[in-house]
């Protein structure tokens, strides 16, 4: 496996791969990676003759500077793990080569970046899709994998693929969860012992939830899913929402909905977790 810190140089590997006529995924992570980012990585080894995975914690996504501070780094154990699994490439920029010039770039991604996460968290999807898109400029690839952890996120990318023609495949992949149902996430390192034992109930919350909804309207199952949450004491809940999967709008009717997704946010000690499931 090969790694790169410069863009000219990594555009240089992708320039050579092309003309042999390889296709290119790209995997795009934060780092401090877990089974979660690996499945991605497996998915795309399979689909492509070369990985190119990136680790860069993206400044410009973070609307809270401690939480910026407190991200987990880990890029030795992050390379290991990459060659390990299969993966061609990895991208580890700084900031600087990243970001030579101050960025001003907006993107308006309408209804979906103003709801759940794009409310909690002003400029963050906009931090988001521009690393996505320099990325995407950068390596060029045939495919790129996200997973469903961050749907939301997810659909951001896709309107901005659809957006801007951009001409590459996204490619979800499902949630991985470890057997007692809490999603993977880089964030979970930094749970206690007491906590990691009390975020199961994250997901157990939602399955219950969603049991429910033949017999329950989606403001019902919203009620119902708040005050399960608020049964634990440890959970302070920042949002749960019931949504349509494709617009991520607010759910009155289980109607004229293809799919629909139960979505949370809360903290849990010092950490911030995410986590969604389908409804059906």
């Amino acid at each position: 496996m090969q790694v790169f810190n410069r863009i000219t140089d990594l555009r240089k590997y992708i320039d050579n791969e092309r003309k042999a006529g390889h296709t290119v995924g790209l995997v795009p992570t934060m780092g401090a990676l877990h089974e979660g980012h690996l499945s991605l990585i497996g998915k795309a080894v399979n689909d492509n003759d070369v990985v190119v995975a990136s680790v860069f914690v993206n400044p410009i996504q973070f609307n809270n500077p401690s939480d910026l501070d407190k991200y987990p780094r880990t890029p030795e154990k992050d390379a290991a793990l990459l060659e390990k699994n299969g993966c061609s490439a990895v991208f580890m920029p700084s900031v600087e080569e990243m970001y030579p010039e101050k960025v001003n770039d907006h993107y308006d991604f309408g209804q979906i970046e103003h709801v759940m996460e794009g409310a909690c968290r002003p400029g963050h999807f906009n931090g988001v899709a521009i690393v996505v898109r320099k990325l995407f400029d950068i390596v060029r690839p045939d495919k790129a994998y996200f997973g469903e952890k961050d749907f939301q996120q997810l659909a951001i990318i896709k309107k901005m693929v659809r957006d801007y023609n951009i001409p590459l495949e996204i490619v979800p992949c499902p949630i991985v969860r470890d057997s007692d149902g809490l999603a993977k996430s880089s964030r979970n390192m930094r749970l206690n012992t007491a906590e990691r034992a009390i975020a199961p109930k994250i997901f157990a919350v939602l399955s219950d939830s969603v049991k429910h909804y033949k017999t329950m309207t989606p403001a019902e199952m919203h009620d119902y899913a708040i005050r399960k949450y608020g049964e634990i004491k440890d959970f302070n809940v920042e949002y749960v929402e019931i949504a349509d999967e494709t617009t991520l709008c607010h759910l009155d009717s289980w109607e004229n909905c293809e799919h629909a997704r139960i979505f949370v946010a809360l903290q849990l000690g010092p950490v911030r977790l995410i986590d969604n499931l389908r409804i059906f």
